[in-house]
């Protein structure tokens, strides 16, 4: 083979493995990966800087508007139409002629509260945007993190199912093994494989659950679908001191950016409540434009004009006695979501709480009867081999330690989630597993 192509292929397949090498994830890994490129926490991000340049067309309401003019004109005027009447000895119209000017013109209002309410309106909005922005990325967080302690728990669930595959094969060829030398029967060996083929079964479901959860985890933290994902993390416990509920909900109070986003869109809902009061009240500007004209160039002199006007509103049609009943619903309704907020607040950490020690003392059972289990199968293997009692003591204490890695397993999730759950009672999903 020519040794171009030889290199060709070598460097294309070296590429292709290293397209498709499965990328490892922390916990930790993967929810920074979600906070950078989550759509959600991208959308996010947008809407803030939406928010600021939304403040900047506000603030620019309230600054001298200027602005600059150069213009040449050819005029031709119709005498008659203009006057009304046909004067004798004068032509019908005059010109046509040019018409030249440069110049600028200026409109500034000078006490206008509506535009300062807006303003400040648009401040908020920049206040409420930065929290909408902290909630989509705790809600990001807990997503993720949920997801991967689903995916260890998968894992968990395809190692024990395993293991239960190379204990039904090993208590499988010591029943064939019993049969062969003529001290087993044939119904404890098939009972040993008809074992033996449901903890195979198991074991298939168990990885097609791990893929798919896999596959979610992907779509959370929007990697490429064709990238492999593996977990460097295990399955762990970490114990944590009890909680005060008390203490803790204020905390949650203080730390929720959805309290925050909630408290800046009702002084959003005061101010637009001002704002159409305050249209009843006069507004003062000033405005005017000077220009150099003339017929040419250099014939141009001075025009100016310079006006001041303040306007005030003598009958509306009941736009603005409307907008005031509209602005202070949007009030009453805003603190009643707040209301509504804390108490779904106070009940996420009250029932976190509940969990965290419900499943605290569900582990320490677990690991009890984990260990219980396997001295049972060790003890029904050493009596069926010794031929005083069949394999179903020994298929029986199988069952009883698939059970209990499942109740361990299970007790260890429910763990870690009732902290990833009080985490985000608390509002410190970022601060606990991104950093």
């Amino acid at each position: 083979m020519n040794r171009s192509l030889v290199i060709l292929l070598a460097l294309a397949s070296g590429g292709l493995a290293q397209e498709t090498a499965p990328l490892q994830l922390t916990l930790r890994d993967a929810v920074n990966l979600a906070l950078k490129q989550s759509p959600q926490v991208i959308l996010a991000n947008l809407g803030v800087a939406r928010s600021i340049w939304d403040r900047q067309t506000a603030r620019s309401a309230l600054l001298p508007q200027v602005g600059g003019n150069v213009s040449e004109l050819q005029h031709r005027l119709n005498l008659q139409s203009a006057l009304g009447l046909s004067i004798p000895g004068f032509p019908q119209h005059v010109g046509p002629f040019e018409v030249f000017q440069y110049g600028a013109a200026l409109d500034a209002p000078v006490f206008d509260l509506t535009l300062w309410h807006r303003y400040k309106s648009a401040q908020l909005g920049v206040e409420a945007g930065r929290a909408q922005e902290l909630t989509a990325r705790e809600e990001s967080v807990l997503l993720v993190v949920s997801q991967y302690l689903g995916s260890q728990r998968a894992a968990a669930d395809v190692q024990a199912a395993q293991s239960q595959v190379d204990l039904a094969q090993a208590l499988y060829d010591q029943a064939a093994d019993l049969l062969k030398n003529g001290v087993g029967t044939g119904i404890d060996a098939l009972r040993a494989n008809v074992q033996l083929q449901n903890q195979k079964q198991r074991l298939i479901m168990a990885r097609t659950q791990l893929d798919t959860s896999l596959y979610a985890l992907a779509r959370l933290i929007n990697v490429d679908p064709r990238r492999r994902i593996e977990l460097a993390d295990q399955v762990s416990f970490f114990d944590t001191p009890e909680t005060p509920v008390d203490q803790t909900i204020e905390q949650a109070y203080a730390a929720r950016p959805e309290l925050r986003q909630i408290a800046t869109q009702e002084r959003q809902a005061d101010l637009a409540l001002r704002t159409a009061g305050d249209q009843r009240l006069p507004r003062l500007s000033v405005s005017g434009n000077w220009v150099e004209q003339g017929l040419t160039p250099a014939s141009a002199i001075p025009v100016y004009n310079y006006q001041a006007s303040l306007d005030f509103p003598l009958f509306t049609g009941g736009r603005i006695d409307a907008q005031r009943a509209e602005a202070d619903i949007a009030v009453r309704q805003l603190k009643q979501q707040e209301q509504d907020l804390r108490n779904r607040i106070a009940l996420e950490v009250k029932t976190a709480i509940a969990r965290i020690n419900s499943a605290r003392s569900e582990v320490e059972v677990a690991k009890q009867g984990v260990g219980l289990a396997q001295q049972e199968v060790e003890q029904a293997r050493d009596r069926f081999q010794a031929g005083v009692a069949n394999n179903i003591e020994v298929i029986t204490a199988q069952d009883e330690l698939a059970r209990a890695n499942d109740n361990q397993i299970g007790a260890f999730y429910r763990y870690n989630q009732a902290r990833a759950d009080l985490a985000h009672a608390e509002g410190r999903m970022e601060a606990l597993y991104a950093r």
